[in-house]
């Protein structure tokens, strides 16, 4: 007897969700989102700040954006991730809906039912999709992980650090800054 087929989403299915839910497509696969917490918000959002505030000081053309914001990762229907934050370098990937295609950089603030796909799933998909950099800032840990996948390096900071980033070059973010702001 055959072994029933396993079912492919698409992003269809996730513009389909009922108001209020959200999930992210990886191949195919679906998989929900949980509401982030206030301490995420509150490090995504200073993050995004800092990151607009520096690339908008140096009239870069690079464009920063903070979930939700659409990606498709490989600008086709079975790839469709929300990461906390994007940055997108080449215009011609932005549309109305989001990005087609891998953004320059991308941050994720993990939560405790995001850790697996922060740290694997999404990594792997980061990578093979031509992200060029990857964080994952992990409150519980009080680490952020860089991934200079343009350069095949990996970098653990703590939260009390200087944190430079690869395709900024003149750009450190300084958590010690950050952890005060949250409260």
């Amino acid at each position: 007897m055959p072994l029933p087929k396993e079912r492919i989403y698409t992003t269809e299915d996730i513009y389909a969700l009922p108001d209020g839910e959200r999930a992210e497509l990886i191949d195919g696969q679906i998989y929900d989102m949980a509401p982030p917490s206030r301490k995420h918000q509150s490090i995504a959002g200073e993050l995004f700040t800092i990151i607009k505030n520096y690339i908008r000081s140096k009239g870069g053309s690079c464009e920063p954006y903070i979930a939700p914001f659409a990606v498709f990762l490989n600008g086709d229907d079975r790839n469709y991730v929300e990461p906390d934050i994007s940055v997108i370098c080449d215009r011609s990937k932005l549309t109305d809906k989001g990005c087609l295609g891998a953004p320059d950089w991308i941050i994720e603030v993990v939560s405790p039912s995001s850790r697996r796909m922060d740290y694997y799933i999404k990594l792997f998909k980061y990578r093979t999709a031509g992200v060029r950099e990857y964080w994952i800032v992990d409150p519980d840990k009080k680490r952020i992980t860089v991934y200079d996948i343009e350069h095949e390096d990996v970098q653990d900071y703590t939260f009390d650090a200087l944190v430079k980033v690869n395709i900024y070059p003149e750009l450190s973010i300084d958590f010690a800054t950050i952890l005060p702001m949250l409260g």
